[in-house]
C-alpha cells in the first residue's frame, strides 16, 4: 500500500488542462477535463486521449511461459501467436475470479500483461507463487517505469497514422513494437482498450509519455478524457471493472451495500463471452466446471422511466411493491451518454432472462422500472 498518492508522468497536463483531478485508489487522476458526457460522446465520434498509467505492466518471459501461463489462467496461450492479444482471468481453487488481466504475445518466449490498478501487488505475489520451481520463467513488474496512453474511437487509426505513421497501426487485438517514427517514440502498441471502440493502448517510458502525449492531443481529432467518461463507455459495453463488479474473497468479502460475498464470482457468472477456454487444464478449472449453469449471472439493465440513475449498491425488485422480492443488486450503474442519458447498470440476477422487468431502488422514494437485457447495451 502506497503511503502518498501517486503522479503519473502526464500529471502536469492534466492540472493545467483545468481537469478535476482526484484520488482514484492512490493515484492523482483526471475525472474530467470538460465534462463527462463531452468527453464519452467524442470518443464514441471521433477519437478519446486517456492516461490510464495506474494500471499495471508486467513481463512474463521463458521458454515454457504461454504453456504455464495457461496452466493458471483460463486462456489458452498456445493458441496465440506472437503478435496477437487476448483476455483472460486469473482464478482461485474455488473457481473465484481473482483479477481479469489483457495480455501481449509478444514472441515464443514473452507475453506482457496489464493487471488491474488495484491488483498489481497482489498479482504479482500471486503470480509469483505459482512460478515453476526449475526457473523456467520469470516475471518482472514494470509498471512503475512505464506510462500507458489509450486512444480510442473510430478515428484513432487515423490519429495514430498521421503522428506515429502508418507503420504503427495495429489492428483489432493486434501488437508489435513501435516502429521508428517522427518523434523518436519506442515502446510497445497494441489494438485493445476498455471502451468498445477501435484504438490502442501504448506503453512507453515515463520521460517519454509527455512527448507523445503532446503529439496526439495536438491533434484536431482527439479529445483527452478522464476516468468519468471511462467508466460510462466500458458500462454500455458490459465490461468488467474488477473490485466493483467483482472482488476475490482472498482480498475482502466486504463491499458496502452489499451482501458479505457478494462479489465472490466465477467466471460463468460474469457472462463474459471470452476468455475461456476448457480445452486446456488450469487452477481452478474443476470448481468452476461444477458452478457453470448454477447461481446468479450479470445482466445488464436499461430504465424505463426517468429519475435518478442506478449506482453501485442500489437493490434490485422483483415489482414495484413493497412486498416484492428483493432479487440482487447493482454493481455498476450510471446514466448513458450515447443513449440520451438513460439510466443503465449491471448487476447479478438469478433465474432472469433477457427482456423481463425488475424495478431498481435508485433512491430511498424511488423505484426505477427497468429491463434486463444482455449487454453490449449498444
Amino acid at each position: 500500500m502506497r503511503d502518498e498518492l501517486v503522479r503519473t508522468a502526464l500529471y502536469d497536463f492534466h492540472v493545467s488542462s483545468g481537469a478535476k483531478i482526484v484520488d482514484f485508489h492512490g493515484y492523482e487522476l483526471p475525472i474530467w477535463y470538460s465534462s463527462i458526457q463531452e468527453e464519452h460522446l467524442a470518443t464514441r465520434s471521433s477519437a478519446g486521449l486517456f492516461d490510464v498509467s495506474h494500471m499495471g505492466f508486467f513481463r512474463f518471459q521463458g521458454g515454457e511461459v504461454r504453456s504455464w501461463l495457461s496452466s493458471v489462467s483460463t486462456q489458452e496461450y498456445m493458441k496465440f501467436q506472437p503478435g496477437r492479444c487476448g483476455y483472460t482471468h486469473f482464478l482461485d481453487h474455488d473457481g473465484r475470479i481473482i483479477d481479469d488481466m489483457i495480455f501481449a504475445v509478444s514472441s515464443e518466449s514473452e507475453v506482457l500483461g496489464v493487471p488491474n490498478s488495484t491488483m498489481v501487488g497482489i498479482m504479482f505475489q500471486w503470480l509469483s507463487d505459482q512460478l515453476p520451481s526449475n526457473g523456467s520463467v520469470n516475471i518482472v513488474d514494470m509498471s512503475d517505469n512505464t506510462s500507458i496512453i489509450a486512444l480510442q474511437g473510430p478515428l484513432s487509426g487515423n490519429v495514430i497514422s498521421e503522428v506515429l505513421g502508418s507503420d504503427n497501426v495495429v489492428g483489432v487485438f493486434r501488437c508489435q513494437e513501435i516502429e521508428q517514427n517522427e518523434l523518436g517514440i519506442s515502446g510497445w502498441i497494441q489494438g485493445t482498450g476498455y471502451t468498445g471502440e477501435a484504438g490502442v493502448e501504448i506503453f512507453v517510458s515515463n520521460e517519454q509519455a509527455p512527448i507523445l502525449w503532446d503529439a496526439l492531443n495536438a491533434h484536431p481529432s482527439s479529445t483527452p478524457v478522464g476516468l468519468g467518461a471511462r467508466d460510462t463507455l466500458r458500462m454500455e459495453k458490459g465490461y468488467l471493472l474488477s473490485g466493483q463488479d467483482f472482488l476475490w474473497p482472498g482480498i475482502s468479502t466486504f463491499c458496502e451495500g452489499l451482501p458479505d460475498g457478494f462479489l465472490s464470482r466465477t467466471t460463468s457468472e460474469t457472462s463474459v463471452p471470452f476468455g475461456l477456454d476448457l480445452s486446456h487444464d488450469f487452477i481452478g478449472k474443476d470448481a468452476l466446471i461444477e458452478s457453470m449453469g448454477k447461481g446468479a449471472r450479470l445482466w445488464g439493465m436499461q430504465c424505463e422511466e426517468r429519475g435518478p440513475s442506478p449506482r453501485p449498491g442500489h437493490q434490485i425488485f422483483s415489482g414495484p411493491d413493497d412486498d416484492s422480492e428483493l432479487v440482487g443488486y447493482v454493481t455498476s450503474g450510471g446514466p448513458s451518454p450515447s443513449l440520451g442519458m438513460t439510466g443503465i447498470a449491471l448487476g447479478y440476477l438469478e433465474n432472469y432472462e433477457e427482456g423481463q422487468d425488475v424495478w431498481i431502488q435508485s433512491s430511498s422514494r424511488r423505484r426505477i422500472k427497468s429491463q434486463v437485457r444482455r449487454t453490449p447495451f449498444l
